[in-house]
């Protein structure tokens, strides 16, 4: 697989740039689609070794759009065949800023409370466990995100109350990736990134699991 995958060049961020909704989609389609297809293929193994649960892969289609052209794409990883939103999931997506690697409890999940009263009490070990220059979010529809070095305890730990009390909260832990940095354009050394992402991110999933799957 390695050697099919050439990592994201400038022309795929590019297309974030590109006027009118059919337009973009095309060159979503086109250029960056095929990719997240292949992550999504590369990636379901070990993510589901890791898990222990089979995960399952989605590529974003944007079907619902009418008008607006999409501002990100991402292929979603999550143990459900039919959807991702409602659980916790893995994403891998672009901006045209930056590439996104993102553990996510989104606002659709019906296991908000759970997961956050689970992360709450792994606070700790959370923090220990996420590198201080990973960063967290707290909307999936926004490219910004804050390194945990600078949240510090308390910062995250709003985050997690939150997710817990605000209807629309959401949660996100991962890593950003500039444009223009070349790791990005070798497709080996990319996808060693995100297999090192993604060994501390199924971590944090299998920790905001247990009240989900009822372990805890």
């Amino acid at each position: 697989m390695t050697n099919s995958f050439t990592g994201f060049h400038q022309n795929d961020f590019d297309v974030f740039a590109i006027e009118g909704l059919d337009n973009r989609m095309e060159g979503i389609k086109e250029l960056i689609r095929p990719k997240l297809e292949t992550l999504g293929q590369h990636f379901a193994p070990s993510l589901s070794l890791a898990t222990g649960e089979e995960m399952f892969y989605h590529v974003a289609k944007h079907a619902r759009r009418t008008v607006n052209p999409p501002k990100d794409t991402w292929v979603a990883w999550a143990g459900d065949k039919r959807g991702y939103k409602k659980h916790p999931h893995f994403q891998v997506g672009l901006w045209g800023t930056h590439l996104f690697v993102w553990y996510a409890v989104i606002y659709e999940s019906p296991f908000k409370e759970e997961i956050s009263r689970s992360m709450k009490e792994h606070l700790e070990e959370i923090l220990e466990m996420v590198p201080d220059d990973f960063r967290w979010s707290p909307d999936h529809m926004q490219p910004g995100s804050t390194p945990q070095a600078v949240l510090g305890r308390e910062g995250v730990l709003q985050l997690i109350d939150r997710l817990q009390q605000v209807k629309k909260a959401e949660i996100l832990c991962g890593i950003n990736i500039d444009r223009h940095d070349p790791v990005l354009a070798d497709g080996d050394k990319l996808l060693s990134k995100l297999d090192a992402t993604f060994s501390v991110l199924t971590k944090l999933y299998n920790l905001s699991k247990l009240r989900t799957t009822g372990l805890a």
